[in-house]
C-alpha cells in the first residue's frame, strides 16, 4: 500500500493499543467484589489473564506506535477508530464469560454487546452466576452508558477526542473540550446511580442488589441480579424510585447540566423535554385503559403496570415487574413496541430513533402541511428549540432526519424477518424482540437467551452494536476502510 492509503492508521493502533490497557483494568474493577465476599477468590481466575494480556498488548501497541502519536486522524478514521473500538471492547470483555466453559463464543458476545449498549438481553443464568460476574454485566452498561471514548480517554488531552465522542453518536457537548465534558456528564452520571443505590438500600434492597440496579437503571442498560428483575421486590417505592432513574438516564446530559445551574426555563423549552413527557403522558393513559380490564377494573395495578413499563420500553431501560408480556393485551403490546423504537434523549444513555428526531420530524409534517395552506409568495423560517436556544432548520436537517428514521425501520424490519424465519416465532414477538434489540432496551419476548439460535444471538449483537452507534458511523467506518484497501491495492499494482 502507499503511504497516502496507510495514513493516520499507526495512530488508530496506538489508540487503540491504550484503549486495551485501560479496558483491561475495567476487567479488573469487578474483582473487587472479592474484598467483600472471600468465597468468590476463586473468580479471579477468569479476569485477570484476560485483563493482563489487554494490558501488556495495549503497552506493547503503545511503544511500536509511540513516533505517530502527533500525527492527525484522516477524514473519517474517527469513525474508523470508534468501530474499532467498539469491537475491541465486546471480544476482549467476552473471554471471561467464555473461561467459565457456561458459555460459546456467540453466547458470551452476545452478553457483552448487551452490556456495552445497555441493552439488557442476558443469557446469563442470574440465579447461578456469581457476584463477580453480577458486577462484571454492571461495569460494562455503566461504561457503556457513558460511552465507550468518554470513559476511555476522559482524562487525555486529545484534539480528536471530541470528534471520536461525536463519532460515537453523541449530538452534544457540554464544554468545548473531552476532558471537561467527560467530568461534568461522568460527575452527574456517578451522583445519580449513588442516590439511586442510597434510596433503594433505604427501601429494603441489599447494598450489593441496589448498587448493581442502580447502575443499570441509570445507564438504562436493564441487567438485573434477580430473574424476576425489579418485580421481585413488589415494592411501589423501589419501582418509583426506578422510574426516576429511567428518566435521568434517558435524559439529555446537558439537560440535567440546565437543571443543576437552575435554567429550568431551558430544560422544560428542549425539543426532546416537551416531545418526550407529551409521548409518554399519552401513552401512559391508553396503556393503563387497555389494562383496566386485565386486572380486573384495578386503575391503580393498571397504572402501575402501564406507566412502569412504558417507561422502562421508552427510556431503554428494559426492566419490568410482571413475568411475560405476551399475554398482556394486544395494544399495550403495541405500545411497548413503539415505545421501544422512538427512545429517549440524544445524549442520554437509550436508544432508539431518540425523541430529538421524533420531536423534529413532528414538527417537520406540521411545516409541511401549513407551508401547503400558506400564501406561496411567503417564505417561512423554521425553527426548534434545542437546549433553550432557537435553532433554525432548514431543508437539508428534515431530509436527513427522514433518512435516519428510514434507514433505522429498515433495519427494524430485515431483522424482524430474520428472528420469525429463524426463531419460528410469531411475527408480532419477534417484532417486539428486534425493537428491543435494535432500541437497545432489553424488554423479551422470550427469543433471545441461553438456548436461542447462533444466527438469533449473531443477529442481535449486531442489531446492539448498530443501535448504540447508530448506522452512520458504522456505515462511514467500512467506507473508509474499503476505499483506502482499493486505493493502497491499485497502487500496489501499478508499482
Amino acid at each position: 500500500m502507499d503511504k497516502k492509503s496507510l495514513k493516520g492508521y499507526p495512530l488508530i493502533l496506538s489508540y487503540l493499543g491504550l484503549f486495551s490497557i485501560l479496558i483491561g483494568i475495567i476487567m479488573l474493577i469487578p474483582l473487587t467484589v472479592v474484598i467483600f465476599y472471600h468465597s468468590e477468590i476463586d473468580q479471579i481466575k477468569y479476569f485477570l489473564p484476560p485483563a493482563a494480556v489487554l494490558i501488556l498488548f495495549g503497552l506493547l501497541s503503545k511503544f511500536l506506535f509511540r513516533d505517530y502519536e502527533k500525527e492527525r486522524l484522516e477524514r473519517h478514521q474517527d469513525a474508523v477508530l470508534v468501530v474499532l473500538l467498539w469491537i475491541l471492547a465486546i471480544f476482549a470483555s467476552a473471554v471471561p464469560f467464555m473461561l467459565t466453559g457456561t458459555y460459546n463464543l456467540a453466547q458470551a458476545v452476545f452478553e457483552t454487546s448487551s452490556g456495552y449498549s445497555t441493552t439488557g438481553l442476558t443469557v446469563v443464568d442470574v440465579t447461578q452466576a456469581s457476584k463477580v460476574f453480577l458486577f462484571y454485566r454492571s461495569v460494562l452498561q455503566f461504561v457503556g452508558g457513558a460511552g465507550l471514548v468518554l470513559v476511555l480517554t476522559a482524562t487525555i488531552s486529545d484534539k480528536f477526542g471530541m470528534r471520536m465522542y461525536n463519532a460515537e453518536g453523541h449530538g452534544d457537548k457540554l464544554m468545548p473540550n473531552l476532558i471537561r465534558s467527560g467530568r461534568y456528564i461522568l460527575l452527574i452520571y456517578l451522583g445519580i446511580v449513588t442516590i439511586g443505590a442510597i434510596l433503594y438500600i433505604i427501601f429494603g434492597m441489599h447494598p450489593f442488589d441496589a448498587i448493581n440496579h442502580s447502575i443499570c437503571a441509570v445507564a438504562t442498560g436493564g441487567f438485573s441480579t434477580k430473574p424476576e428483575s425489579i418485580g421481585f421486590y413488589q415494592n411501589t417505592y423501589i419501582e418509583v424510585i426506578t422510574i426516576g432513574l429511567m428518566i435521568a438516564g434517558g435524559t439529555n446530559f446537558f439537560v440535567h447540566l440546565l437543571v443543576i445551574t437552575g435554567k429550568w426555563k431551558s430544560a422544560l423549552k428542549h425539543i426532546e423535554t416537551k416531545s418526550f413527557f407529551i409521548i409518554t403522558f399519552i401513552a401512559v393513559i391508553f396503556s393503563t385503559l387497555s389494562l383496566i380490564s386485565y386486572y380486573n377494573q384495578s386503575f391503580l395495578q393498571a397504572l402501575r403496570v402501564g406507566a412502569f413499563h412504558f417507561i422502562s420500553a421508552i427510556t431503554g431501560t428494559g426492566y419490568q415487574i410482571i413475568p411475560s408480556f405476551t399475554a398482556l393485551p394486544a395494544f399495550f403490546y403495541g405500545l411497548l413496541i413503539i415505545g421501544m423504537i422512538l427512545g429517549a434523549g440524544v445524549g442520554s444513555t437509550c436508544g432508539g430513533i431518540k425523541q430529538y428526531r421524533v420531536g423534529l420530524g413532528i414538527k417537520s409534517l406540521y411545516w409541511s402541511f401549513s407551508d401547503k395552506i400558506a400564501h406561496k409568495n411567503v417564505i417561512k423560517k423554521h425553527f426548534i428549540n434545542k437546549l433553550g436556544n432557537k435553532m433554525i432548520v432548514d431543508d437539508e436537517d428534515i431530509a436527513d432526519n427522514y433518512s435516519f428514521i428510514l434507514l433505522y425501520l429498515i433495519f427494524l424490519m430485515v431483522g424482524t424477518l430474520i428472528f420469525s424465519l429463524v426463531s419460528q416465532a410469531p411475527m408480532q414477538d419477534s417484532l417486539f424482540e428486534f425493537a428491543s434489540v435494535l432500541g437497545t432496551v432489553g424488554l423479551s419476548a422470550g427469543i433471545t437467551g441461553y438456548n436461542a439460535h447462533p444466527i438469533i444471538l449473531w443477529t442481535s449483537s449486531a442489531g446492539m452494536f448498530l443501535g448504540r452507534l447508530e448506522f452512520y458511523v458504522f456505515f462511514i467506518a467500512i467506507a473508509k476502510l474499503f476505499l483506502d484497501t482499493k486505493r493502497g491495492f491499485k497502487h500496489h499494482k501499478k508499482a
